[in-house]
């Protein structure tokens, strides 16, 4: 059996079409719970799984359309009528609910953990089902015969139409946000792991947990090691850690790669205040 840390340093060779979304998770998860078995919840996915192909063969025996509407129903049914997963409303930034082996004992999580499983459960019936990167939140699109249907996880499933993302976005970002296409875009599985480990990245950080944070940054890199944009948090994590020396490092490994110039250029003033520490 694969230890999690070492199935972890296996992602970052692999290409995107090829991680495995919920293991990958999991195992995330398992580095926090030392000792616990995986097998549990990997059976437990199993049997959503099964569970919403059996439900969505239901709804069509009963008359429902083969649509995506129908899907999405069928996969609400599973997650959340029986299963009862819900939005962690309350708790909303308690770093367990992006911990998967978490959202699953306590069937609550984040709208990209909610996700996750439901991505899983679509796929294993063949579906075509994207992740969603909206900005603040995080939704599905099921791709049926031409029609795209948007729904939220976080919100029971709840379909989701131009004016429902609208008012999301207006909620998130103010009321003068505008809706255009690049709230649309889709998201790759590793770009989903990184959104993942970045919820509890940017709670370790609040909570001032530094060499926790750095601790996510690194698994981070390991298992995407093209993402350049950790080495920037590599880097001030490790200043704010007081270790100056090796967060120029990471600056001037950084600065060899960023484009963008307003990014270069906070880059460099960072890279100059820590250079005055040395």
């Amino acid at each position: 059996m694969v230890e999690p840390r070492q199935f972890l340093e296996g992602i970052g060779a692999l290409a995107d079409d090829s991680i495995p979304l919920f293991a990958t998770a999991l195992n995330l998860a398992a580095l926090s719970h030392i000792g616990r078995q995986l097998e549990p919840y990997e059976n437990h996915l199993k049997k959503m799984q099964e569970q919403v192909g059996v439900r969505y063969a239901d709804l069509l025996a009963a008359g429902a359309e083969e649509n995506a509407a129908t899907k999405i129903a069928s996969i609400k049914h599973i997650l959340c009528d029986q299963y009862q997963y819900h939005g962690a409303v309350s708790n909303f930034n308690d770093m367990r609910n992006a911990d998967i082996m978490e959202v699953i004992d306590a069937r609550q999580g984040l709208p990209i953990s909610l996700s996750i499983l439901a991505l899983e459960c679509a796929w294993a019936q063949g579906w075509d089902v994207k992740g969603i990167n909206f900005p603040g939140h995080f939704l599905i699109r099921f791709d049926d015969g031409g029609q795209r249907v948007l729904s939220n996880p976080f919100h029971q499933f709840r379909l989701m139409q131009a004016p429902d993302l609208r008012q999301l976005l207006k909620t998130l970002l103010g009321a003068n946000a505008e809706l255009t296409t690049a709230h649309y875009q889709e998201i790759s599985r590793r770009e989903i792991i990184l959104r993942l480990q970045n919820n509890i990245k940017f709670r370790q950080i609040e909570g001032e947990f530094y060499d926790e944070a750095l601790a996510t940054v690194m698994l981070m890199r390991l298992m995407a090691p093209n993402e350049y944009r950790l080495l920037l948090d590599d880097g001030v994590l490790k200043a704010r850690l007081g270790r100056p020396l090796e967060a120029v490092e990471s600056v001037r490994s950084y600065l060899q790669v960023v484009t963008n110039p307003r990014d270069r250029y906070d880059a460099e003033m960072l890279l100059r205040a820590l250079e005055m520490q040395i």
